[in-house]
């Protein structure tokens, strides 16, 4: 079987790691969001892959969900000391070798695509992992700063770290996506899929971005393999993360039936929502959509591998 999956963060691969266990011999391609890259202290810092990339190849930091296992922060107390901000990003020193590596490799002139498979071929994830796009998207949040009135743009890691998502966020962009190139090998796994998935990933700055990417959304509109989707949104609000603030930016409600109907026909063939919000089936069925409850909650490997058995049986029920 040959699954893609367009993931996040933290959510995306925990459930990957759920997937893996649910079918250990399918060949799964993940198209990695890149929109939350940020260049700090001159590296080129692509957490999304990072957090894919360490949870399958065992070296996440499994309470946070992100970060290496086992870290060590004595670089950047030591940037910190020579005043060298931003103080807001906590890179440890595990995951500063990774930025450097990735950093020089680019700066030789390989693509991000060959990076990331260089990356994991030390990690051995189990999937291939493609970023989006090798060029240079950065996801961008309209704001107005809380105090002053000020409205400015930040990027997305200072508006979700630094600020907390404390403010509401008035416009999401991904600056750059609009010229930017899907990276090797993305339309052609998306083609010869015979599932698609979206995890419970944020739908606006995880998959949202992936897919504003020219060419994906209409790859993906275009596959034969059914597609199917798994609420980030349980009994109205995010799962983690702040899913509800980016959502009414772009106008959705955060609800399990609102995030569905944001995908549309155009994109899901299935949407499996949480136990709480059955009676959102309905209401996601009417729109054309075959949509279930299921328990939706990753507590823990065996939880989301059975999340994964359901989205893979509604995808065979949506052919």
């Amino acid at each position: 079987m040959r699954i893609v999956v367009l993931a996040g963060g933290i959510g995306g691969a925990r459930f990957l790691s759920g997937l893996k266990s649910a079918v250990p011999d399918a060949d799964i391609t993940v198209i990695g969001n890149t929109g939350d890259d940020i260049h700090l202290f001159g590296l080129k810092v692509c957490p999304d892959l990072d957090t894919v990339m360490y949870t399958l190849g065992g070296g996440i930091n499994e309470d946070q969900g992100w970060g290496r296992a086992d870290e060590s922060f004595t670089v950047k107390e030591e940037l910190a000391a020579y005043g060298v901000g931003p103080t807001w990003f906590g890179l440890g020193d595990r995951d500063f070798a990774t930025h450097i590596v990735r950093t020089q490799m680019l700066g030789a002139g390989y693509p991000l695509s060959a990076v990331t498979e260089a990356l994991c071929d030390r990690w051995q994830p189990g999937v291939r992992l493609l970023p989006m796009s090798d060029d240079r998207v950065e996801t961008h949040v309209a704001i107005t700063e809380a105090g002053t009135g000020e409205r400015r743009v930040v990027h997305f890691q200072e508006y979700w770290v630094r600020l907390r998502a404390s403010v509401d966020a008035e416009a999401v962009v991904p600056v750059g996506a609009e010229q930017a190139k899907p990276a090797p090998g993305v339309l052609e796994a998306i083609a010869a899929a015979d599932v698609i998935v979206f995890p419970p990933s944020n739908p606006v700055v995880s998959v949202g971005t992936i897919l504003a990417v020219p060419g994906i959304r209409e790859a993906v509109a275009a596959a034969d393999a059914p597609v199917v989707g798994l609420s980030p949104i349980v009994g109205g609000a995010p799962v983690r993360g702040m899913a509800d603030k980016v959502l009414a930016a772009v106008g959705v409600e955060a609800t399990a039936a609102a995030v569905a109907l944001h995908y549309g026909t155009e994109l899901l063939d299935g949407w499996l929502v949480d136990t709480a919000d059955a009676d959102a089936v309905a209401e996601v069925e009417a729109a054309g959509i075959t949509c279930r409850a299921v328990p939706l909650m990753m507590t823990d490997l065996e939880a989301t591998a059975e999340m994964a058995r359901a989205a893979l049986e509604l995808a065979e029920a949506s052919r």
